[in-house]
């Protein structure tokens, strides 16, 4: 028989039975689903948080207070108060980073401001006069603050487009003052809408002076971290291990392992990342897995009961002719159409149920996350359901070719 006759022959053996060869691929479905939404959610996040990365610039390197994390879930490792105006003036010594071009300190937090009877909780970001050109963002109206208004502890803000939009609507905000804890603070700039930048959203963020942030916001003396940009991005190894090297001596630290902060690059980021969506995607692709091993038992079965109803069928075709390859052909072709067609649909409520989560989290959120379908997801979905098809297909379909024609048309 060719393959037109034997899919021809395979189809009309699933059309007889149409409630249950539907009910058949349902694993198949559910687990090629479930593997479509993985890799497409992944490439999407994985894309955003590459782009966020690199929106920081590649010489930028990153001082956090506390032990690195262990995982995901291990973040209270870095609310530390180690980082100390002493480290950033030891830090600011050309004898000991000699490669640093700038060092911005940084302090954050959540405060209510208010304006004329308006009110909104923006974040504010504590940070030096060169927060603008680290982060290439640049106010459209007015101007960023000065080093003497940073060491006069003046209290003068920069605010985010939204920020603006909240407590002045369409009103001009430069020359006026918002209140944030008690304090009047001067509006001397605007950013234009940003979004979301090195995972801030810069449109919801004030900025003012580390100083008066310190001083008067949060009643704090140290930082929640230090940014330091290297002159070039081949000195970056020398950069970090003289930030180490100065650290560890101004918090009399020997061993490394006891390290009461840690240093991040563009590079190292990366590559946690990278790290970190791998574990979460080969978790989700084993849970995916064992769906699909519970499809392929699924197919096995319901294979194994059309054989077994389909007996004297089986009889009739050898009786003409039909080999025992034949009949074998034709009931792992079957196998394998029920799956490809779980397959298929998997992909297609895959792909949809990914482009609704992005639509989703970005609306709400108010991040660039792009839906993204891997080829190579499209091409392991219809992959995966061939071989389920040929593996859990393949018994069923022996069992039937060996079938005796003189039993096989007895039977009843």
């Amino acid at each position: 028989m060719t393959f037109r006759q034997l899919s021809k022959t395979a189809l009309i053996g699933l059309g007889t039975h149409k409630t249950r060869s539907l009910l058949t691929i349902l694993g198949i479905v559910i687990g090629i689903t479930a593997i479509i939404l993985v890799m497409a959610l992944g490439e999407g996040a994985r894309n955003l948080i590459l782009g966020q990365l690199q929106s920081i610039g590649s010489k930028v390197i990153a001082i956090v207070p506390g032990r690195q994390p262990r995982g995901p879930t291990d973040i209270l490792s870095t609310f530390t108060d180690s980082l100390k105006q002493r480290d950033l003036e030891a830090l600011s010594s050309p004898a000991n980073v000699p490669h640093a071009t700038r060092i911005m300190p940084i302090v954050f937090g959540s405060q209510t401001a208010s304006y004329e009877g308006e009110t909104y909780r923006p974040t504010i970001l504590g940070v030096t006069e060169y927060f603008a050109d680290l982060y290439q963002v640049y106010p459209t109206e007015g101007r960023v603050f000065t080093e003497e208004e940073r060491k006069g502890y003046a209290d003068v803000i920069v605010i985010g487009n939204e920020v603006k939009e909240e407590l002045f609507g369409s009103q001009k905000a430069v020359g006026e003052k918002i209140k944030i804890k008690g304090r009047n603070f001067r509006v001397i700039g605007v950013i234009g809408k940003v979004g979301q930048l090195s995972f801030l959203n810069f449109d919801q963020t004030a900025f003012i002076p580390y100083s008066t942030a310190q001083q008067y916001i949060f009643g704090i003396k140290y930082f929640n971290r230090i940014v330091v940009e290297a002159d070039t991005e081949e000195n970056i190894p020398e950069t970090v291990a003289d930030i180490k090297a100065t650290l560890r001596t101004m918090h009399n630290i020997t061993d490394p392992e006891k390290d009461d902060f840690f240093v991040e690059t563009q590079a190292s980021a990366l590559e946690t990342v990278g790290s970190i969506m791998s574990v979460i995607t080969l978790f989700l692709a084993a849970v995916a897995a064992i769906s699909l091993v519970v499809g392929g038992i699924g197919i096995m079965n319901i294979m194994l009961v059309s054989v077994t109803e389909r007996t004297h069928e089986i009889g009739l075709r050898k009786a003409v002719g039909a080999t025992n390859r034949n009949i074998l052909s034709q009931f792992l072709l079957e196998a394998v159409m029920l799956t490809i067609t779980g397959g298929i649909v998997g992909i297609i409520l895959g792909g949809t149920l990914a482009f609704a989560v992005t639509l989703t989290l970005s609306h709400v959120y108010a991040l660039d996350w792009q839906f993204a379908l891997p080829l190579s997801a499209v091409l392991l979905g219809i992959g995966v359901s061939s071989v389920i098809g040929l593996v859990f297909g393949i018994y069923p379909a022996r069992k039937a070719s060996l079938k005796s024609p003189i039993d096989a048309l007895r039977y009843e």
